[in-house]
């Protein structure tokens, strides 16, 4: 479980996360909403360890994150995919899984040598892993196709695909169905669905009224830094402070 206890944080006299708690479960899906500045984003880079909390505490299954860099932050199971994607354009969409697996003996050049038929044996497996995860966003027919070719949908497949491979069981996903046409939509969502009854923990930021609607099993309404309203999606949307603050109604 991850736990997020009065966590604040500050950039001179802004206060962009402004003593946040909240809980996110394995087995649902979660969704962060509000209004852009509201502290999304930010929250987001805290559990990350890209920035590090003023005050509060971050726990994931009951370890304190604060202070760990995003690298080890990432190896407790904890993956981000960002807007922008980030995957590796040159490298096949089976490549780009496989250098997320960690602890690979083959990026030892000692190891090379001296244990060849070991390493051999876990870059088969890994492939092998690789394929199934590619399998499962729908990319398999892709393996061998560079990720620049990949329609934009297509990478924010392969990037979650990439977290997989990473072995994270919490996924921070940042607009995962933003500029993608309903066909490729619908896709993220029902891997997103399954990957809940996996029981993966998905915390999802979205703008989408409707996919949150669809697909969130909880929602955080923020505001200035603040969880102003929390509950399913039929509750917050129906919330009045959210309807004037968010919706304009």
């Amino acid at each position: 479980m991850l736990e997020l206890r009065e966590v604040s944080k500050s950039f001179g006299g802004l206060r962009a996360v402004d003593r946040v708690s909240a809980v996110f479960q394995p087995g649902r899906i979660t969704a962060l909403i509000g209004p852009n500045g509201a502290g999304k984003t930010t929250l987001f880079h805290l559990i990350g360890g890209v920035l590090q909390p003023d005050e509060g505490d971050i726990l994931y299954n009951g370890k304190r994150l604060n202070g760990l860099p995003p690298w080890k932050v990432a190896r407790l199971g904890i993956g981000r995919l960002f807007q922008d994607v980030r995957v590796f354009r040159k490298l096949s969409a089976l490549e780009n899984a496989l250098t997320a697996f960690p602890n690979q003996l083959g990026e030892s050049p000692l190891w090379s040598i001296l244990q060849r038929p070991k390493v051999v044996r876990q870059e088969v497996a890994a492939t092998e892993r690789a394929r199934r995860l590619l399998a499962f966003v729908g990319l398999l027919e892709m393996a061998d196709d560079p990720a620049e070719s990949l329609s934009y949908g297509q990478q924010k497949l392969l990037a979650i695909a990439r977290l997989l491979a990473a072995g994270s069981e919490v996924l921070l996903l940042d607009e995962p169905t933003a500029g993608v046409n309903p066909e490729m939509a619908k896709s993220i969502l029902n891997i997103l669905r399954q990957l809940a009854k996996e029981g993966k923990t998905n915390v999802v930021i979205e703008h989408d009224m409707g996919v949150v609607m669809e697909i969130a099993d909880w929602v955080y309404f923020m505001d200035d830094g603040q969880i102003v309203a929390q509950g399913t999606p039929e509750e917050v949307l129906g919330d009045a402070t959210v309807r004037a603050a968010y919706l304009g109604l």
